[in-house]
């Protein structure tokens, strides 16, 4: 077996770390803080692997790593991978998909009922001591159940939440994607619609679809005039998917009734933004897949297709750009 040499930027559970040290030579990040750039870009400079998250890769990150064969992400999504790059490259780079699905599905449905019924805003209006006997109509939520359910990105994730809407909370769901999604057709009973179509129609609209070009900002001051007034946006997927200015006038103006983010523009979300002080906004710290089992799980799978693929063992955790690509770390 070669002896490849691999950087971990980011802290692993300790028996995926055992597994990486029983095949290679490595080095790992191991402060909570997320590694300086200067200080990945050192580590990098003479690897055969490295598993990061939240990382840009792109041609910078590639001329700072010469010798690097394998980029694995611990995580589903993989925006911050420069693909055109990694392919002219010859790289290969796998993702974590499938095994956060569900996590994170229970996180949209939490968000939902949390927008719906005030959840966090009550929480705190009893803690406050402001609790009246006489202000019940004041307290009222939204009904979740059989409400309508739009979801925007018909994906793994996409089809988990329906999944608990549907067969949870007998919501309706209908959808858009870019292809129609005939297993959520045939075994949830979502209805495809156009993207005007749902959301004119939807109680709450739930983002699940990943940031590109034809994405970015999807959700602006235009999309949320087609909107119901008692409409509520959950956003789990990516936070340039929504443009928070924009989100934040709707909100104040009425054109929607709330919103329940977990992703934003900027992360950590800055100081002045204005949702910090809507009461009508849930807002969680970017904690999609967060579990001690799922992150345990995908840095496991991050792992075993870094090490699979630096000893040239097929990888079925590719990107789909490189499904086709017949890459090899044999070089």
């Amino acid at each position: 077996m070669k002896n490849h040499k691999v950087f971990i930027a980011k802290k692993i559970p300790t028996e995926v770390e055992k597994y990486i040290a029983s095949h290679c030579e490595y080095e790992m990040w191991d402060k909570d803080e997320k590694i300086p750039q200067e200080i990945l870009y050192e580590k990098i400079s003479d690897v055969d692997g490295v598993m990061l998250s939240q990382v840009r890769v792109d041609g910078r990150f590639f001329d700072y790593a010469p010798k690097l064969k394998v980029v694995s992400a611990i995580s589903a999504g993989y925006d911050n991978f420069d693909t055109k790059e990694i392919i002219k490259r010859g790289i290969l780079a796998t993702h974590t998909p499938k095994v956060l699905d569900d996590t994170v599905a229970d996180l949209v449905m939490g968000l939902v009922l949390s927008t719906a019924r005030r959840i966090p805003e009550l929480d705190r209006y009893v803690r406050e001591n402001r609790w009246k006997s006489s202000d019940a109509t004041t307290l009222f939520g939204k009904d979740v159940s059989h409400a309508v359910l739009g979801i925007v990105g018909m994906g793994n994730i996409g089809r988990s939440v329906a999944k608990r809407a549907k067969f949870g909370f007998d919501m309706e769901v209908i959808y858009h994607n870019r292809k129609r999604n005939a297993e959520a057709e045939r075994e949830i009973g979502a209805v495809y619609a156009e993207f005007e179509e749902l959301l004119g129609k939807s109680d709450f609209v739930a983002v699940m679809t990943p940031v590109n070009e034809s994405t970015r900002k999807m959700f602006n001051k235009g999309v949320f005039e087609k909107m119901k007034d008692s409409a509520i946006l959950i956003n789990a997927s990516r936070g340039e998917v929504v443009d928070e200015d924009d989100l934040a006038e709707a909100l104040t103006n009425g054109l929607i009734a709330g919103a329940g983010l977990d992703v934003y523009e900027k992360e950590p979300i800055g100081r002045n933004n204005p949702l910090l002080g809507m009461k009508n906004v849930v807002l969680l710290p970017h904690i999609g897949s967060a579990t001690q089992s799922t992150r345990s799980k995908m840095a496991e799978i991050a792992a075993e297709s870094m090490i699979k693929s630096l000893n040239g063992e097929a990888c079925e955790y590719l990107i789909p750009e490189l499904k086709n690509a017949k890459l090899t770390c044999e070089k």
